[in-house]
């Protein structure tokens, strides 16, 4: 009995480690628990027990931490599951507007909003920025320390190389594009957005993408393109294909930020080329 469990933990430390190199590769730096560890910080006294006692007693807790390395690992910071596609502008069965909203409807119906705990920490909300009938829109995560002092998506580092790349690149002003986030507050510490952050922003980016209509989507980076696709994906192994969200073809590409931090000519030229056929794509 005792070597089971010592050989389930070993096999829990070998798939979690396993899981964080991939984390690692798609530029996670962190990872946030969702609760306190196993062990309480509170210590007690205890009577003595005998050692074999001791011994399982250590290895319960081996297997314990272990398999708790493993769900943070294969649930990096909560990130958006696949949930169930509702009509859009539905929140808790109230309709927020009709089938073809504007920008300024959504953004009316958004409100001062303190629906998730993001709410918290913001300086104000970053809704969107862009042509309101643009034929291509990009999708990020959330806003950073820039965004949300400007209250503008992709104004910081990363938002310097995405317009470079849409102006330089594409030959296209970055006004022409649409873009925002899957999450409209800022995070805290940048972190990924939780779940249940996402689900209860969710038909605010379904009200801008319904307004919008764009002809292309570009996601960019892991949480928003699980998001679209409807499961929990790796970056690196969908980006550069086609998928559908909506009926709005969706071309997945590294997120500006990954770039900036693993800073290579093929990287750079990938997402390139993922730029170029999600634009060709909008003039077909």
């Amino acid at each position: 009995m005792e070597r089971s469990l010592a050989e389930e933990a070993r096999s829990f430390v070998t798939s979690a480690r396993a899981l964080v190199a991939e984390l690692a590769e798609e530029g996670t730096d962190w990872i946030e628990a969702d609760g306190p560890g196993p062990e309480s910080t509170v210590q007690h006294s205890e009577p003595a027990r005998p050692q074999a006692a001791q011994r399982a007693e250590g290895e319960r807790r081996s297997d314990e931490q272990a398999s708790e390395v493993e769900q943070q690992g294969r649930r990096p910071r909560s990130e958006p599951q696949a949930s169930a596609v509702e009509p859009l502008g539905l929140t808790g069965g109230e309709r927020l507007w009709g089938e073809t909203p504007t920008l300024e409807e959504v953004r009316t119906a958004l409100g001062d909003c303190t629906r998730c705990r993001l709410c918290e920490g913001r300086s104000q909300i970053v809704f969107g920025d862009g042509n309101s009938e643009a034929d291509l829109m990009f999708i990020g995560e959330g806003p950073g320390a820039e965004e949300d002092r400007r209250g503008l998506p992709f104004v910081g580092r990363a938002g310097e190389l995405l317009t470079q790349m849409i102006e330089k690149g594409l030959g296209t002003p970055r006004s022409s594009v649409y873009i925002c986030n899957i999450v409209k507050c800022r995070p805290p510490q940048n972190r990924t957005p939780l779940a249940d952050e996402v689900t209860t922003c969710r038909p605010f980016l379904d009200g801008q993408i319904s307004a919008v209509r764009p002809r292309v989507i570009v996601a960019l980076g892991k949480p928003s393109a699980s998001l679209l696709l409807g499961r929990d994906i790796a970056i690196t192994r969908v980006r550069g294909t086609w998928h559908e969200y909506r009926g709005v073809p969706v071309m997945p590409t590294f997120h500006p930020a990954f770039i900036l931090r693993r800073y290579t000519p093929q990287n750079r030229r990938l997402v390139w080329d993922d730029l170029k056929a999600a634009f060709d794509r909008t003039r077909t």
